[in-house]
């Protein structure tokens, strides 16, 4: 039987098996030999040793499509960012750092607002403006009236995806929302900090359904710069693009440089200060970071 790892806990591993339920497996010695980890999201192969009690052992695991360090996951195919549109107001520099997080490791990333009936039309258009000309899907939704879940679980369905965010926003919830079965603890916001307690110990691959699955990742309120070189962050930003060829150098940082044709798309209105701030803050970072 072949089904997907959707939890690690001291040695024991919990396996999905479409269509037949959750098993509680142990890997065989072959793999502590030739130092290979389960991780959750492997496929795997199981033998049945407790049809009754769902005991199994694992015996192979596939060959994996990708590997991410944070959080120790493996076969993710997309990443959700939830972030609140307020309560708590939305701190777009964490959002940025998460953000070129995952696409360094190339998954393609949606950006999902929550709290939509709490905001008014010119707070969501704003933000719309920022992130319009990213690359990345965003969508507008509001998990307690069931607004905008539609076209949410149509881009989730059928694919593993990683779901980060800081605490507060509503991740928890919208699983819940997403998954009936799996009931997550849900946090109350801090009155007084409109943070969110956290919730999410650890993470845990959810099954939405037989081919869709969940992974939530536990709440945070900062993030280290992403581990790339300062050279390779312009890359990230796709409202660059256009303008990066009629820089007066090759190579521009779009920083300190003359004749920068990016700078001069910021003055006119055409990239975003608000993004092209975020990306100065992080080019400086990294460009620190990498002198110690």
């Amino acid at each position: 039987m072949q089904g997907k790892i959707t939890k690690g806990i001291a040695g024991f591993y919990y396996v999905h098996i479409p269509h037949s339920g959750m098993y509680e497996c142990k890997a065989k010695g072959i793999f502590r030999k030739e130092k290979i980890k389960p991780l959750v999201g492997d496929t795997v192969t199981i033998e049945v040793l407790d049809e009754v009690e769902k005991l199994g052992n694992i015996t192979d695991i596939s060959e994996r499509d990708n590997q991410l360090i944070r959080p120790p996951v493996v076969n993710v195919e997309q990443a959700l960012l939830i972030f609140a549109l307020v309560k708590p107001e939305p701190n777009f520099h964490l959002l940025e750092r998460i953000l070129i997080q995952y696409q360094s490791q190339a998954l393609p990333v949606i950006i999902c607002f929550n709290k939509a009936d709490l905001a008014t039309t010119k707070e969501m258009d704003d933000i719309r403006e920022i992130y319009q000309d990213c690359g990345c899907e965003l969508l507008f939704v509001s998990v307690k009236k069931e607004i905008g879940t539609d076209q949410l679980v149509a881009l989730l369905s059928g694919k593993t995806t990683v779901v980060a965010g800081p605490s507060g926003v509503g991740k928890s919830s919208l699983i819940n929302l997403l998954q009936k079965n799996v009931c997550m603890q849900t946090g109350s916001i801090s009155v007084k900090a409109e943070r969110g307690k956290h919730t999410t110990r650890h993470s845990e691959l959810i099954p939405i359904n037989e081919t869709t699955y969940i992974m939530d990742t536990p709440g945070f309120g900062s993030v280290e710069p992403p581990e790339i070189e300062k050279e390779e962050l312009a890359g990230y930003y796709n409202e660059f693009k256009a303008y990066e060829p009629n820089c007066r150098f090759g190579g521009c940082a779009h920083a300190n440089e003359p004749d920068c044709a990016v700078k001069a798309a910021v003055e006119d209105g055409k990239i975003n200060r608000i993004r092209y701030e975020n990306y100065l803050q992080l080019y400086h970072e990294i460009k620190e970071r990498r002198r110690y």
